[in-house]
């Protein structure tokens, strides 16, 4: 029998930075969260209250990206002067660096095995390096724009990138090819992760919804469009059940995989939400966003008997089918978020752990939480308790009702269309090989005019002796 979650609550809020925090993670022991920020400076806040934030200056540019590698040893930055930065997450700030492209680097990830990083770059293409000499082993090269996120797979066998361009790209790490493009038409995914599963890949796109893709059918699970603005980034939960997204409309959500519907919505930054990501049990996630402000929040979800195993429902989700009960909004937590002192030391507000909790049966509940959320409508919430054990069948109109909305167009023009899409990806893969086969044509011809050089020398100089 599995019961419905707790509300989140927030437990500490920090204030460091000078501008707008890009990215955010939390250490695998929940000790560290790593911040990065277009201050140009990478932050590690500690969760102990006596405890000092580290503020790291190396970049020469805003940071993009950040995350502590499976061991929490290491942190990985990546910036927009071009390199990525590897730092010991302690108080000398030792670090080195590399000039990993030749343009913007927008995200960096470790393999799960915390050998290896993929970066992401302006320039278009995707890089795979080793962590131990920050060694440049391999290039991915099929996007045509801006390539905003690439991440490896839970097995670390697969990459998934996000571009520009409007497509999803699946790379198998072995073989460097891309084995299947996904095609956003309304915009273009700012951030894209596996499911702990490995056979799902979620994205966050600037058409503000969220969709969830089955990798191995590539078919689209979910759809979710619950926020009004762009959606800036997402990270699942380590079971599988929840997935928690962050927007420019200045919240974030929670998502019920496996009921396949909105849970929650989050208030707490004053604008955009730029980060937001799970600590590695789940039971905390941190958020940053264009307030400068880096929040960490309980989930209080009972996740007991979860597992990767978990079957997502066939599901579409508006905003016009998930309106909120009440919206309680006490005095802004942001606002009252005290001034760093030089060393950084408690600029965390606490709130309290035991407030009572939200109602869930009315529409005049009212919130006692310090910071303000949103709750799913009774009419909704007397059924979304998450089963963490799998999924019961679809009924035939959930079935039905899935593939209406998996793209909502006839099914001959969708074969027709994927049809194309499948013609343009063979059309993009030969003209790459015709680059290599040209460019392999140009090494020879410049190797065979060096030879002809050196043996007109060579004859020369026998004439001349």
């Amino acid at each position: 029998m599995t019961s419905s979650p707790s509300d989140p609550t927030l437990e500490r809020h920090f204030k460091g930075h000078r501008d707008k925090v890009t990215s955010v993670d939390l250490s695998c022991n929940m000790k560290q969260i790593a911040t990065g920020s277009m201050d140009s400076s990478v932050m590690i806040w500690n969760m102990k209250p006596q405890m000092r934030a580290y503020r790291f200056d190396g970049h020469k540019d805003a940071v993009t990206s950040v995350q502590f590698s499976p061991s929490g040893h290491l942190v990985a930055s990546a910036s927009r002067d071009k390199t990525v930065r590897l730092w010991v997450p302690s108080m000398k700030a030792e670090s080195t660096a590399f000039r990993a492209h030749t343009a913007t680097v927008r995200s960096v990830s470790f393999s799960g095995d915390g050998q290896n990083l993929v970066t992401a770059s302006d320039d278009k293409t995707i890089k795979v390096w080793t962590v131990h000499r920050q060694k440049f082993l391999f290039s991915l090269k099929q996007h045509m724009n801006w390539v905003r996120c690439a991440k490896f797979s839970p097995d670390d066998r697969l990459i998934v990138s996000s571009s520009d361009d409007k497509t999803i790209k699946l790379w198998d790490k072995n073989s460097r090819e891309c084995i299947h493009s996904f095609y956003e038409h309304a915009g273009y995914a700012n951030h894209v992760d596996f499911h702990p599963s490995g056979t799902c890949i979620a994205a966050a796109s600037t058409d503000n919804s969220v969709k969830v893709w089955d990798i191995r059918s590539h078919k689209m699970l979910q759809h979710y469009q619950a926020h009004s603005g762009v959606v800036n980034s997402l990270s699942f939960h380590p079971a599988g059940n929840f997935l928690i997204t962050a927007s420019s409309d200045s919240t974030m959500k929670i998502l019920d995989l496996v009921e396949g519907k909105l849970l929650y919505t989050l208030h707490g930054h004053q604008g955009p939400v730029t980060s937001v990501a799970f600590s590695g049990t789940g039971e905390y996630f941190a958020s940053g966003g264009s307030d400068e402000q880096v929040m960490v929040w309980k989930s209080n979800f009972d996740c007991a008997g979860g597992s990767h195993g978990v079957r997502l429902q066939h599901r579409t989700t508006s905003s016009s089918t998930a309106q909120p009960s009440f919206d309680s909004h006490p005095s802004a937590l942001c606002s009252e978020a005290p001034e760093p002192s030089e060393h950084f030391n408690g600029q965390d507000s606490h709130t309290a752990a035991h407030t009572q909790s939200a109602s869930r049966s009315g529409s005049h509940s009212r919130a006692t939480h310090s910071h303000t959320y949103r709750h799913l409508s009774s009419s909704s919430s007397s059924t979304h308790q998450p089963q963490t054990r799998g999924l019961p069948q679809r009924s035939p109109q959930v079935q039905a009702q899935a593939q209406a909305s998996d793209g909502g167009v006839p099914p001959g023009l969708a074969s027709t269309l994927e049809h194309i899409m499948g013609q343009l990806d063979v059309l993009t893969q030969t003209v790459s090989i015709l680059e290599q086969r040209l460019t392999l044509t140009e090494d020879k011809l410049k190797d065979c005019l060096e030879n002809q050089m050196e043996i007109g020398l060579h004859l020369q100089r026998r004439e001349e002796a």
